[in-house]
């Protein structure tokens, strides 16, 4: 097996470029050589991991393991990268501001060699296709995507963590007070496969394939990446004062059981979702972590469509 280590020098201001020597210390633990390749501009990683897997797949026997080293972005190039090669594996080294998809399994992501020793195990993938400036757009996502009150504050958050002593989770926080000010949602017509339909004015919805977003809020509990389905959790419009004493809960996951949660909350699994703005011509959307402006979207789970790999012990 030959192992690529894909780092993003915008990940986590620089931290994925501190890994390198870890890297090469960890490979000669383990006996392997590896290859360090640093992407020099966005959408490089999931070119590279395309051109690498294509040319290991041309090789009989051949396959190879890609390390995306750097944040929930990096993460989805590189998955983006390998769709559709067999004998490619994804592994991530977290050197990002949320660090998110990982939270959903268990091991020390920032070990190495256990990475290298690890096991890989299939995950579902949510693919989406829609329209962003008339013009079609599609690819897939490991973690989350977001609309209304989550997606604003990830906008938000990209200017705050910036600011000292706003760094991961206390810059989503922070945008999360000062977000809740304005309490901005979105007016959308949601459409699913099991027949649910809603039409109108929300506070957020969440299209996951994991559970956290935000750098550990747990606001899609019920997830799970290889279950091959979508969780959908849509939170209706609501008062300032009931949000703020819903999201400590809400944070944590453990929201869904409280009768204010039963109320303003429809939580439910599918296979595919349609969503479009109402009473607008676009909408924005947070697709794991990367801002777009789009006029329609669909969303599909994809079961198995990659091979991630865990942490050995």
């Amino acid at each position: 097996m030959r192992h690529l280590f894909i780092l993003n020098p915008a990940a986590g201001q620089g931290a994925a470029l501190k890994l390198e020597k870890k890297i090469w210390q960890a490979a000669d633990n383990c006996g392997i050589v590896p290859e360090i390749y640093v992407t020099k501009s966005p959408g490089d990683g999931e070119e590279y991991a395309r051109f690498k897997s294509e040319a290991v797949c041309q090789t009989e026997g051949d396959s190879l393991r890609i390390y995306a080293c750097g944040g929930d972005g990096t993460l989805n190039e590189v998955v983006n990268g390998v769709v559709g090669f067999d004998g490619v594996e994804v592994a991530n080294i977290p050197a990002g501001t949320g660090n998110d998809f990982i939270r959903n399994f268990d091991g020390d992501f920032e070990d190495i060699e256990a990475q290298i020793k690890g096991e890989s195990n299939l995950c579902d993938l949510i693919k989406y296709s829609g329209l962003a400036g008339g013009r079609p757009i599609e690819g897939y996502v490991a973690n989350m995507f977001n609309i209304g009150f989550d997606c604003n504050v990830v906008d938000l958050t990209e200017s705050m963590k910036k600011k000292p002593l706003l760094k991961g989770p206390l810059a989503y926080l922070a945008s999360v007070g000062v977000l809740l000010a304005k309490k901005e949602g979105a007016r959308l017509k949601v459409s699913c496969d099991d027949g649910y339909v809603y039409e109108g004015k929300l506070l957020l919805i969440a299209i996951a394939n994991g559970c956290y977003c935000g750098g550990g809020v747990k606001g899609i509990p019920l997830a799970r990446a290889d279950d091959g389905l979508i969780d959908v959790s849509l939170v209706k419009d609501t008062t300032r004062r009931t949000f703020v004493k819903l999201f400590p809960k809400y944070s944590k996951g453990t929201h869904l059981d409280t009768k204010k949660a039963q109320e303003i909350v429809d939580y439910r699994k599918v296979k595919s979702i349609e969503i479009e703005p109402s009473g607008s011509s676009e909408m924005k959307i947070c697709i794991d972590g990367e801002i777009a402006m789009v006029e329609s979207m669909k969303f599909e789970i994809e079961p198995g469509a990659f091979k991630f790999v865990v942490p050995g012990r």
